[in-house]
């Protein structure tokens, strides 16, 4: 679980410079619409989001309340890997070291 702990600490790290990068130097409305004019510019969102969605079905079966479930969703589609690091983090940090309970986490 230490190791688990560890990546998932180093991508919320890494994305929050690499996003804070694109912010201080990109042009996002600009690039965003290069993005969109190319088909595997689209094919790209299309497999981000539906991974984005996939995680977001994680966080729904194991959160207890729907405020928090809703917020983390929101962070998931708008900060992406970056949110679902944090998540993941935030969920082995009190799992107590038990694997079922992170998964799970109110089910378990």
């Amino acid at each position: 679980m230490k190791i688990a702990k560890v990546v998932t600490l180093l991508g919320a790290l890494l994305m929050a410079g690499v996003i804070g990068y694109a912010f201080r130097t990109g042009d996002f409305g600009a690039e965003g619409a290069k993005l969109l004019a190319m088909p595997w510019g689209i094919v790209s969102l299309v497999d981000l989001y539906t991974g984005f969605t996939l995680f977001s079905g994680w966080i729904i079966f194991r959160e207890k309340s729907l405020p928090v479930t809703l917020l983390w969703i929101v962070a998931v589609m708008t900060l992406g890997a970056f949110a679902m690091s944090l998540y993941a983090f935030l969920a082995l940090q009190t799992s107590g070291g038990d694997w079922k309970k992170f998964w799970l986490g109110k089910r378990a």
